[in-house]
């Protein structure tokens, strides 16, 4: 589960275990995978129902304006279906085998290429101006248009300039996918609240360690 914050950027990913942390993965599309996965991430699924995809729209980077709702009648706000929620774990499925392969430098399996090619042939979410100078999504956005914007911000992100620097987080134990938009590039964990200071604290024991030895 993941909760956003006006504060910090980035996601708060809570985990099962009930422990939490912020995780900036740097892009719309990778801020889908956290919401569970193919094999063992299933564990770590929670995209159940349409207003579990909703949430994860008002939760992720996209600018405000995505009013709660789900389901036929929803009225302005993001109506979402059972179907497109199982799209929805098919496209974040698909969307993990291809960032992994693309950090290994495999080439794309065809049939999550055509998962995240189908996606992105639909329209997207639509933006408008608001009266008072705001941003807001046009009336209608569906759970189909939502994947579009995700796949095709994938798209982007695989054939962009920062498509060399996706990466994997650093720790042995941790598979969260990001991509470094920082200026030196050399960023290394999915978060330095969680795997960074976990590192740091394995290193100063094992100095500590040479020391007494």
């Amino acid at each position: 589960m993941s909760e956003k914050a006006t504060d910090a950027p980035g996601l708060l990913l809570r985990h099962p275990d009930g422990s939490s942390f912020r995780f900036d993965p740097g892009a719309l599309c990778l801020e889908l995978l956290p919401t569970g996965g193919p094999g063992p991430l299933a564990y770590f699924e929670v995209l159940r129902e349409p207003a579990d995809l909703v949430r994860w729209a008002e939760e992720s980077r996209l600018p405000d304006g995505l009013a709660a709702g789900a389901g036929a009648g929803a009225g302005d706000g993001l109506a979402v279906s059972a179907a497109e929620v199982a799209d929805a774990r098919a496209l974040r499925d698909a969307l993990w085998r291809l960032t992994e392969g693309h950090v290994r430098g495999a080439p794309p399996g065809p049939d999550d290429l055509a998962t995240l090619n189908d996606a992105a042939a639909h329209p997207p979410l639509t933006a408008r101006l608001t009266a008072d100078g705001g941003r807001a999504w046009a009336p209608g956005s569906t759970g189909t248009g939502l994947l579009s914007t995700v796949a095709r911000d994938a798209v982007d992100l695989f054939t962009g300039a920062y498509a060399h620097r996706i990466r994997t987080c650093g720790a042995h134990d941790c598979r969260l996918l990001f991509v470094d938009t920082s200026r030196p590039g050399k960023r290394r964990w999915c978060s330095m609240e969680r795997c960074g200071n976990r590192a740091k604290v394995r290193a100063h024991r094992a100095r500590l360690t040479a020391a007494d030895e």
